[in-house]
């Protein structure tokens, strides 16, 4: 649900933006905003090259992905077009399809995933013929840790002409993304989980060609003579007073990661994700979902005991324990579907940077004992 703890860089970022900033991005002259539009396009041209973007202003800044996904999803789907979706999707790109289904008469499609998350790619195909005018795939399940294959994705809908969104919800800042070489058209991202950054940050990449119709329209700082929209990049899409401190903290979580380095950032995740795995098959009673294998998934697992239920498993881990976990259906009843774990959901337990083997140990011990003393 959000990464934490923060980098130490992160908290300095937001403190300093607040203490000796204190302004707000392009709405006047004055050397503190100069200052913040400063700290805003630093943060756009890190975020280019992190995912190697050619053009910064191409980045678009949100409030989160949810945002990011109603925006490329809402601005360039028109009436009666047909979408294609994969069978792990988030609410926070069905709920805008559903939407559209009823105000658009838009047609969608979910393409099912078996039930470790794997993608049947002649099953893609055979749809993609059909023709759609846009595919919406989450890069990496919240639910399960599968990744999507999002080369042979991207190369399918160059193929058949379908924009294509990415929902890197959960892999910004885990799984690495090169725009410059996988056929994107829509990357929504959000900021506070593997970028490390804090809530209410997010950006939508918007590649050349692939417009969408803004959904928010007001104030840019830009072309204020005019009550018109801007339509150059990125103020056509940024109405409104922005996060500097919150794109401050990104910009700085970011360049964590990248000084870390991303696959050593994956790789520790997976090692803990391996080891939590091998812990959980000495838990009686407990069984887990998705692709199973650390090495291709993110480090997230869900979980179920044959006869706990997830809140008393959460309530104990949080309670005797001091350990956060997620349960239900992490907003994403179609991939429960997918698994069938719907309606009940399952316990989610996910691996960060700053997690040790440990933790891991501390966790599986837990697990264990709740599952003896029930």
């Amino acid at each position: 649900a959000t990464s934490f703890p923060k980098p130490p860089q992160v908290y300095e970022a937001v403190n300093a933006y607040m203490r000796t900033i204190g302004a707000s991005p392009g709405r006047s002259a004055h050397r503190r905003a100069v200052e913040a539009g400063r700290t805003v396009f630093a943060a756009r041209e890190r975020l280019a090259a992190f995912f190697n973007a050619a053009d910064a202003s191409r980045i678009v800044f949100t409030l989160n992905a949810t945002e990011a996904l109603n925006l490329a999803i809402l601005g360039s789907v028109k009436k009666g077009e047909r979408v294609i979706v994969s069978s792990l999707e988030h609410n926070s790109v069905m709920r805008p399809l559903r939407f559209l289904e009823k105000s658009r008469g838009v047609s969608v499609e979910i393409i099912p995933c078996d039930e470790r998350g794997g993608f049947d790619l002649y099953r893609w195909e055979a749809a993609l013929k059909q023709r759609a005018s846009l595919v919406v795939v989450n890069h990496g399940s919240n639910v399960i840790g599968t990744i999507a294959p999002l080369d042979e994705l991207g190369a399918l809908c160059r193929k058949y002409g379908a924009r294509f969104l990415v929902d890197a919800a959960q892999t910004a800042g885990l799984v690495p993304i090169d725009l410059g070489r996988t056929s994107v058209d829509f990357l929504a991202f959000s900021g506070h989980k593997g970028c490390y950054g804090v809530q209410g940050t997010g950006g939508l990449y918007i590649k050349e060609g692939a417009e969408a119709v803004p959904i928010k329209f007001g104030g840019t700082g830009s072309n204020s003579e005019s009550d018109e929209q801007p339509q150059f990049m990125p103020d056509r899409y940024e109405s409104g007073t922005q996060n500097g401190p919150g794109i401050a903290a990104l910009g700085a979580g970011v360049a964590f990661v990248m000084e870390k380095g991303i696959g050593a950032l994956l790789e520790h995740g997976r090692r803990l994700t391996a080891a939590f795995l091998d812990g959980l098959a000495a838990v009686p009673g407990a069984h887990s979902y998705g692709p199973g294998t650390p090495s291709v998934m993110l480090p997230t697992v869900s979980i179920n005991f044959d006869s706990i239920d997830s809140g008393t498993i959460a309530r104990r881990l949080n309670e005797e324990y001091d350990i956060a976990v997620r349960i239900g259906l992490h907003c994403a009843p179609l991939a429960h579907r997918t698994i069938k774990t719907f309606p009940n959901g399952t316990v989610r337990i996910s691996f960060g940077c700053f997690n040790t083997e440990e933790d891991v140990t501390a966790c599986c011990s837990a697990l264990c004992r709740i599952s003896k003393h029930t």
